[in-house]
């Protein structure tokens, strides 16, 4: 290809004379700089998901290994330590760790990095684990259910997604009760309660048989502490009723973050069992929370414990009483039966109570007020009683219907979000609303 001979660098009269090469043509855009790298979190792990050796303490590493069944085999007192995996004896020749005591040694780090390269390859379930409490410093909950095996001597998948919904549904009690204690949350903090369990991992046991929630400590401490006293709690309740008849410590657990997501949860995780544990270790990069056992006994529930699981369940559901609230929300559906008298309102809730959506029904005068709010695109604010009949998702005894002026934007962000927005206006407006 040939250059336009005006082009920038062509040789010119001007001194340019044989044995000099053409001037150097310069770029025709400057380059962009390259961005700034962003901070790396001191506490992920790798591509590799090995974490880096610099950053692993090694006394941590050790209650990780102990924790998790390995021993400990000689070594050098204060200084080394030969691990092993569970089941492993001395002359097995299988996977073995030579783990520092300290830093204080000179080849403390390299030790460290050999170790986390062979749980990484280690066919092992726990190096898996350990790998993950070491990238991440979390609280562990473990369940175990007693289950007969099914033709290969796994459990089967359906009992395995029975086993999975049943501990996701503890982890969601054990968040709603750190939003705030009731007998029955229903929908309140649903979402907020989710959102706090996002950061959470759940680890399968290859048999099926065990499950492993990793809760980070930040922010995921709140729950497993508040979990760790409910539990205890449920299992006082269940023995107190079993030997007296009585509901009364029920009532009482209920201070304790016990409710009925979390008995319906542990009816959920015991049937069809014969019988099933949760144990819960605290991450030992943390330490152990305030009012707490360091090493918690593990809870154990028996199909024995069902009829006081399922009456408590029964009792929480009938007395949690109505709240009385003033929400504000968005008008997402109108119905009646006829062009007047009173019609059913359903609200997507701005404002003044923690569930998501409530219906209430509206006499002639409100619910042309409603109508009209709606089609100018303005919320309304109603002062009435969330029922816990459904959920806390009634409400009751309404008055005071008004709309709410917002300013220009707000009014256009609510209804785009209403009219714009096709997957929740057809869940909103449903035939099975």
């Amino acid at each position: 290809m040939h250059r336009p001979i005006d082009g920038p660098g062509h040789g010119t009269g001007d001194g340019g004379g044989a044995g000099r090469g053409p001037a150097p043509v310069p770029p025709p855009y400057r380059p962009h700089p390259a961005p700034p790298a962003e901070p790396a979190d001191p506490w992920a792990a790798p591509a590799d998901g090995v974490p880096d050796p610099g950053r692993v303490d090694p006394r941590v590493l050790g209650a990780l290994l102990a924790r998790h069944g390995w021993r400990r085999r000689g070594g050098a007192a204060g200084r080394y330590g030969r691990w092993t995996p569970p089941g492993s004896g001395p002359g097995s020749g299988g996977t073995s760790l030579l783990v520092p005591d300290s830093l204080a040694f000179p080849d403390s780090e390299d030790l460290i990095g050999e170790a986390l390269t062979a749980l990484a390859r280690s066919a092992t379930p726990s190096a898996r684990e350990i790998l993950t409490g070491l990238a991440v410093p979390s609280d562990e909950i473990r369940w175990w259910r007693e289950v007969p095996p099914g033709p290969a001597g796994t459990v089967p998948w359906p009992a395995q997604e029975r086993f999975r919904s049943a501990a996701r549904g503890v982890l969601l009690a054990g968040a709603l009760a750190v939003r705030g204690r009731a007998g029955y949350h229903g929908s309140r903090h649903r979402s907020a309660a989710r959102a706090a369990l996002e950061p959470v991992v759940l680890a399968t046991d290859p048999g099926g048989r065990a499950l492993t929630a990793f809760l980070p400590v930040p922010p995921g401490r709140p729950v497993a502490v508040r979990l760790h006293h409910a539990l205890h709690a449920a299992r006082e309740a269940v023995d107190y009723q079993r030997a007296t008849g009585g509901m009364d410590a029920f009532d009482s657990a209920v201070e304790a973050g016990v409710s009925r997501e979390l008995t319906e949860a542990l009816v959920a995780l015991v049937r069809g069992t014969e019988g099933a544990r949760i144990a819960l270790a605290w991450a030992p990069a943390a330490g152990v929370p305030d009012g707490c056992a360091a090493r918690p006994e593990p809870v154990e529930f028996s199909p024995g414990d069902l009829p006081a699981l399922r009456e408590a369940s029964a009792r929480y559901l009938t007395d949690e009483p109505s709240v009385p609230v003033r929400i504000t929300g968005a008008v997402v559906r109108l119905r009646r039966s006829g062009p007047r008298g009173e019609g059913r309102v359903k609200l997507r809730v701005l404002g003044g109570a923690d569930v998501g959506h409530v219906r209430v029904t509206l006499d002639e005068e409100a619910y042309r007020t409603a109508g009209h709010a709606h089609l100018v695109g303005l919320p309304i604010r109603v002062v009435g009683r969330l029922e816990s009949r459904g959920g806390f998702r009634r409400l009751t005894d309404p008055s005071d219907v008004v709309p709410v002026q917002v300013d220009e934007a707000e009014r256009d962000r609510l209804m785009k979000s209403l009219h714009e927005d096709l997957d929740f206006f057809e869940e909103a407006c449903g035939p099975g609303e």
